[in-house]
């Protein structure tokens, strides 16, 4: 504690710059900073201890925009786990959004039970249409910044998804669909990649859409994780061209609409078998297989499955590393999960511009903590994966089921 009073009293001693204050807080949160950190390792910086639970590797840097300017910080890294600093509040965008939100559909005139409750447990009655206006305007220049910014490298794997959100539209109340698309680069890394809102998910919507994530940078897809929705397919083929995976967990769906309800789990674990074979070879034959097994029964579900086998099984020619969170558009229905669960609290949206504000503020949350975790893939495999020749995407067939 000596050492530490005495650095603070050197630097106070020889600092006389005109922006003093800027540089005391930030040798101050630099010092908070290294204090937990030592706290999390149970060892202070190079301290040898029987105590020590885990160690340092090194720093990132990040710039924290303060009331005294920006400072520019070295948040230390951990061997094993993650560190966030406790004053950086990590959720604190997403949750000022959120008041944003319902206090514009206040301010509307959306009249609904909810909205005042909520506005009363917030403790924001008293909060003016200026004072909404200038917290708007903050969030979304962060959110447009975050979702028009370029993108550099490779993306091998591109997954793609949506949900519907209700927003009033010219006196109307209608139903918007929410598009997300989140990648893997070469690097292991993934990222949110692309945000749209629109009234449907037509062919014409989700070509715009990724050719707007062509314009800001991606390139090098391998493979593309969605549901079968038809417009979607035919964006992907005309726009990308790459390996088109339909979801799994979708597509199982879809064959159980053709099956009795007390013939579900077995109709269910004899199509699982193929996904358990060891590369496509097999597992073409093992869909085949199931698929005669079931057509005298079930003709529709057999019919299914002989049109679904190219891209259903499209990911068993990637790296078995990779196969697990390759089959489905699960790790994005997780995003999407949690993207209901915060909207759901408005209800109604006032505006499609509240919408982008919300949903980009979590998104950008969602970036931030992906790029503090470890990598979603190694390297190694990675590699792997780049070398894989495939097919790319047919056109979607007019009056396919999604």
């Amino acid at each position: 504690m000596t050492e530490e009073r005495m650095a603070l009293l050197e630097f106070v001693r020889k600092s006389g710059e005109p922006d003093f204050l800027r540089e005391l807080l930030q040798f101050t949160v630099q010092r908070l900073m290294e204090c937990e950190v030592e706290g999390r390792c149970g060892a202070a910086r190079h301290e040898r201890t029987e105590d020590r639970t885990n160690s340092r590797n090194g720093y990132r840097e990040r710039q924290w925009q303060t009331r005294v300017g920006a400072l520019e910080l070295k948040i230390p890294k951990l061997r094993q786990g993650t560190y966030y600093p406790s004053f950086l509040e990590p959720r604190k965008a997403s949750e000022k959004a959120l008041v944003a939100v319902v206090q514009e559909a206040y301010l509307h005139g959306v009249s609904t039970r909810k909205v005042d409750d909520l506005v009363q447990a917030l403790g924001l009655s008293g909060m003016s249409k200026s004072q909404v206006s200038q917290l708007c305007q903050d969030i979304d220049e962060r959110v447009h910044t975050f979702l028009g910014r370029p993108l550099t490298g490779e993306w091998l794997y591109l997954w793609l998804d949506a949900t519907y959100i209700k927003v009033r539209d010219a006196g109307r109340i209608v139903t918007k669909a929410v598009i997300i698309a989140t990648g893997v680069d070469r690097e292991g890394r993934r990222e949110v990649l692309g945000l749209g809102v629109g009234l449907s998910e037509a062919a014409p919507f989700w070509t715009d859409f990724l050719r707007d994530l062509v314009r800001r940078g991606l390139t090098g897809v391998r493979l593309i994780i969605s549901d079968a929705h038809a417009g979607l397919k035919q964006a992907i083929a005309q726009v990308l061209g790459a390996t088109w995976q339909r979801c799994r967990v979708h597509f199982m769906r879809n064959c159980l609409a053709h099956v009795s309800k007390g013939q579900h789990d077995v109709v269910a674990a004899a199509i699982r078998t193929v996904f358990t074979q060891p590369d496509r070879r097999t597992a073409g034959t093992q869909w085949r297989q199931v698929a005669e097994s079931l057509r005298v029964r079930f003709p529709k579900l057999a019919a299914l499955l002989d049109t679904a086998e190219d891209d259903v099984l499209a990911f068993i020619q990637f790296p078995v590393a990779h196969r697990a969170k390759l089959h489905s558009t699960n790790p994005l229905e997780r995003l999407n999960k949690e993207i209901k669960r915060r909207t759901d609290v408005v209800g109604i949206f006032p505006n499609e511009a509240s919408i982008v504000r919300l949903v980009g503020a979590l998104l950008l949350e969602q970036n931030d903590d992906w790029a503090v975790a470890r990598r979603y893939m190694s390297l190694e495999t990675l590699a792997e994966a780049a070398t894989i020749t495939t097919e790319p995407a047919r056109p979607a067939l007019p009056g396919r089921a999604a």
